[in-house]
Order: structure tokens, then C-alpha cells, then sequence
């Protein structure tokens, strides 16, 4: 455990990684003020994590940050309770910037804000795709405290909502930061290589969109499990001499997660996730697939099962995406299958197995699936698919983690006596599919012809006129 830059010893650290002193240090100690402290009991945060340990001081010191940390360390509350002291301290509307990639964990940060500052009146505001730019800008005009965006809608405001300005903006806080920063370097990186002599014309991406609309004048905090290390990418987000606090020194999974991987023929991949989700009956799941389409198939085949499976990805609306969370989360559902739009900050306490049906392409990604469970400081599992196809993929990922997995035993025997079932239970998901698919077109084959009758009645009334 490190804060580079800054002397702040308050634990020590044992040989099997764990903390002396833990349990006799409390948030008042890391400077946090006593309203703050009574809205972390109320959440029931009875000690701080590393994260916040190592961060909350150095934050409250007035130093922009740098943290890399496991998932399921406690990041969030690393930065938002500096962010709350400060707005105590000078209060002030449109005074912080949280930057998430994806809609699911924007709602997630602001309900976590919106609790911790439940005392104290504050407003949040939450600005991602999918939902009505309007009723953003009113949202937006009423100048809440905190906005928790993506940074696409984000842009889109600043662009066309009048009156929407970031020019006080006090902090900028970027969640998930190498991902944020990675979506634009590639595309500046592309630029470069295809079209050298229009690079410096063509490099407003987002992300300096925004940057160059907001103060440099701030604090700035980059958050992440797999921070990248390129300097680079940290002078885009303009930061001042940052102290980098780190409780993990490489990529790492926490210590109560039980990681296994299973070596299966790809046409048996559906036999063997049924026979996982009735060995491990009772759990909580997350399923990860890499498609959209995938990830339907998946749902329907379980749900063909008798399964409670619901699925999450980034072609359903965001009132769906939002329903299927929620119930996932309260309970009524027991299996959530998604894309990678699940895979990074959500926290949902209850996910005990987190099942990697189609591996990860980026090995990054893997560390950021299995963090969905074995979350502060609970126990989970996780297995991962690998068929004749995935053989490299796993390997770089057992490299980057820096440790062989074990196999999940299963017999196999037991697993092919589902086959019978599993193959109907796939016919009527294929059914259900084209059933759907039809039905989109059909619907768009409606709409249009809706637009079109209707020109056609104006162009008719038009000419009853003359």
C-alpha cells in the first residue's frame, strides 16, 4: 500500500497483505467532518476501506488524485466525500463534474452521493443517452450541485442547452478513468496514422470537449481497478503535480474471490452453464456474454428453463436497461445476463458467482467482471468459459493477473443428461428470437409508412385549400 507524494502512514501493512490497525481507524480520524460521518453510519460504513484511507486525506489536502484500487474497494466514497466537505465548506450550485462510461453506473454514483448528502440538501443531476434531452435541460436549469454524466450527452448539452455553462465547476471526478481516457486516445491515435496533417484540427474529441470548457482552475480526480500508466493521457486531464494513492501495485482480483476457469467444446457451452446454475442452485448470478444478441438468447433459453433470467444490454431502451436492474437488484430475479455495459462499478452487494460465458476480449474487462462479486470484503466466485477458440484470450488474462486459475470440476456424465432439455429449451429461444426480430421490423415497416400517410394527408389538405 502507497500514496506516492504524500507522507500518510496510517497502517501498516502485514506480509499476507492485510492491515494493522484497521479496525481503530474512523472516518472522523481521516479528517471527514461530523455530519459526513453520521451520514457513512446511516449507510453503515463502520470503517473506512484502503481506498479511503489512503485517499480522503490527501484529497481533503487539496491535491488532485490519481487512485487505483480492486474493485469493490470503496472508490466512490473516496471521492464524494471530499467533494461534500468542500461544497460544506463553499457552498455553491454546478460545483461537481462525475464522469462515468456507462449510464448504469451514472445512476448508481448519484444515488450513493444523494445518500451521503441527504443531511445537507444535495442536488444531483444525472445526464446520459437515452433519455429525453428536455427533461435533462430542466433538470439542468435548476443548477444542482453534482452532475453525474457520460461524456456523449454530456457534450450534447454543452452544445445545444441554453444557458447550460461548467465555466465555476470546482471538481472534476473521472470514474473508471481508463476507459474514459482509452475511447478518446484511440481515436486520436487513428487520426495520427490516417490523416497526420488535420490531427491537431481534428482532436476535439469528447473528453476535450469538455475539458476545454470547464476551469483549469480545479480539483481532478481519476479513478480506476486498471488505471493505465501512460502520462500522456493523465496531461489531457490537466492534472497539477497528482498524488497517485494506490492499494493494489497491478492488477489484481481481492483475496475472497475464488477464480476457476472450465475447458469445454463450444457447442456444449449452453449443457454446461445450465448444469453450473443448478449445481450452484441458491447463489445469485451475473452472466457475462460479449453481444447483445447473445446475451438475449441466453435469457430466453434459461427463462425456456424455468429460470429467472433477465437480461441487460445496450440495444434495450433505458427505462428497460433501469427495470432489469432493479430487479435484479430487489431480489425477484436471480440471474442477470449482460454485456460489458454491467461489467465495471455497479454494486450490487447479493452476486455470489459471476459466470464468464463468452471470455472478455480485452483481458482488462475480465478483472472489471468478475469485481461484480466478492465486494467489500464478502466472499464470491467466479467462473470463466474457455473453449478451443478462447485458448490466448485466457492466457493473456492469467498473465495479467499474474496467477494460474484452477479447474472447475464437473462430471460429466451429469452435464450431458441436460442435453435433451437444454437443445429444446434452445429451439424455442431461436423461435422467440426471429418472433421478436419480425416484430421490430414490422414495427419499423409501420412507422414509416405512418410518416409517409401523413405527409400525404398534409400534402391533400393543401390542396383542398386552393
Amino acid at each position: 500500500m502507497a500514496a506516492t507524494g504524500d507522507s500518510m502512514a496510517s497502517t501498516s501493512t502485514n506480509v499476507d497483505g492485510t492491515d494493522n490497525k484497521i479496525e481503530k481507524i474512523t472516518f472522523s480520524q481521516l479528517g471527514v467532518i461530523d455530519v459526513l460521518c453520521e451520514a457513512c453510519q446511516q449507510l453503515k460504513w463502520k470503517t473506512p476501506s484502503k481506498i479511503q484511507q489512503e485517499a480522503i486525506p490527501v484529497a481533503l489536502a487539496g491535491n488532485d488524485v490519481i487512485g487505483l484500487a480492486e474493485t469493490g474497494s470503496g472508490k466512490t466514497g473516496a471521492f464524494a466525500l471530499p467533494i461534500l466537505q468542500a461544497l460544506l465548506a463553499s457552498p455553491q450550485r454546478l460545483f461537481a463534474l462525475i464522469l462515468t462510461p456507462t449510464r448504469e453506473l451514472a445512476f448508481q454514483i448519484s444515488e450513493q452521493f444523494e445518500a451521503l448528502g441527504t443531511t445537507i440538501g444535495v442536488k444531483c443531476a444525472v445526464v446520459v443517452g437515452g433519455i429525453d434531452m428536455m427533461t435533462q435541460s430542466l433538470m439542468l436549469a435548476k443548477k444542482p450541485h453534482v452532475i453525474i454524466a457520460t461524456p456523449g450527452r454530456l457534450v450534447d448539452h454543452l452544445e445545444n442547452t441554453k444557458g447550460f455553462s461548467l465555466r465555476s465547476l470546482k471538481y472534476l471526478v473521472m470514474d473508471e478513468a481508463d476507459r474514459i481516457l482509452n475511447m478518446d486516445f484511440e481515436q486520436e491515435v487513428w487520426i495520427a496514422i490516417n490523416s497526420t496533417q488535420i490531427l491537431y484540427e481534428d482532436l476535439s474529441t469528447t473528453v476535450d470537449k469538455i475539458l476545454k470548457v470547464i476551469p483549469r482552475e480545479r480539483k481532478t480526480y481519476l479513478y480506476s481497478a486498471t488505471m493505465t500508466k501512460k502520462v500522456a493521457k493523465l496531461q489531457r486531464a490537466s492534472l497539477q503535480n497528482p498524488v497517485k494513492v494506490e492499494v493494489s501495485t497491478k492488477y489484481q482480483t481481492v483475496e475472497k474471490l475464488q477464480q476457476h476457469y472450465i475447458f469445454i467444446p463450444v457447442k456444449f457451452k449452453d449443457v454446461y452453464l445450465v448444469y453450473i446454475l443448478n449445481e450452484l442452485a441458491g447463489n445469485s448470478f451475473m452472466i457475462f456474454c460479449s453481444t447483445c444478441v447473445n446475451t438475449m438468447r441466453v435469457a430466453l433459453m434459461l427463462r425456456n428453463l424455468g429460470l429467472t433470467a433477465v437480461p441487460l444490454h445496450g440495444q434495450m431502451s433505458q427505462a428497460k436497461r433501469l427495470g432489469a436492474l432493479n430487479k435484479f437488484k430487489s431480489k425477484n430475479r436471480s440471474i442477470l445476463i449482460a454485456t460489458d455495459v454491467a461489467s465495471r462499478g455497479l454494486d450490487i452487494p447479493h452476486v455470489d458467482v459471476v459466470i464468464n460465458f463468452d471470455i472478455p476480449s480485452h483481458s482488462k474487462d475480465y478483472i472489471h467482471r468478475v469485481g461484480r462479486t466478492a465486494r467489500a470484503g464478502r466472499a464470491g466466485k467466479a467462473i470463466t468459459f474457455v473453449t478451443q477458440y478462447d485458448v490466448e484470450l485466457y492466457q493473456r488474462i492469467e498473465h495479467l493477473i499474474g496467477k494460474q486459475l484452477p479447474l472447475y470440476n464437473t462430471e460429466e456424465q451429469e452435464v450431458m443428461l441436460l442435453m435433451e432439455r437444454v437443445t429444446e429449451a434452445q429451439r424455442y429461444a431461436k423461435m422467440e428470437m426471429s418472433e421478436l426480430s419480425n416484430r421490430k421490423k414490422r414495427q419499423k415497416d409501420e412507422d414509416e409508412d405512418t410518416e409517409e400517410s401523413s405527409g400525404v394527408r398534409k400534402k391533400f389538405k393543401k390542396k383542398r385549400k386552393y
